[in-house]
């Protein structure tokens, strides 16, 4: 590979590892930071650390507090008999 090849696929790897550290999938970190070794990227000191949680509360917004009330995705749930089928009106 080229070196600039080599940038590329360090920066789209960081990319990846990125996405597993934000939904907390160690494992799959780990196999990117090996990756990463593999190409000869380092790591700055200040970078070792994972990130904090949140620094501040949620605001709350126009539509009240979101936080307390969740919304469902789609169209509600159709009622149903103790079989599982639909009930019709």
């Amino acid at each position: 590979m080229t070196q600039n090849e080599d940038h590329k696929m360090v920066a789209a790897l960081l990319r990846e590892r990125e996405g597993y550290v934000r939904r907390g999938q160690d494992e799959r970190v780990a196999q990117v930071d090996e990756q990463l070794a593999h190409y000869g990227y380092e790591r700055a000191a200040d970078e070792q650390q994972a990130p904090g949680g949140r620094s501040a509360p949620p605001q709350e917004t126009a539509d009240g507090d979101g936080a307390k009330e969740r919304r469902g995705r789609g169209r509600p749930r159709l009622p149903r008999d103790a079989e599982g089928n639909v009930i019709r009106e």
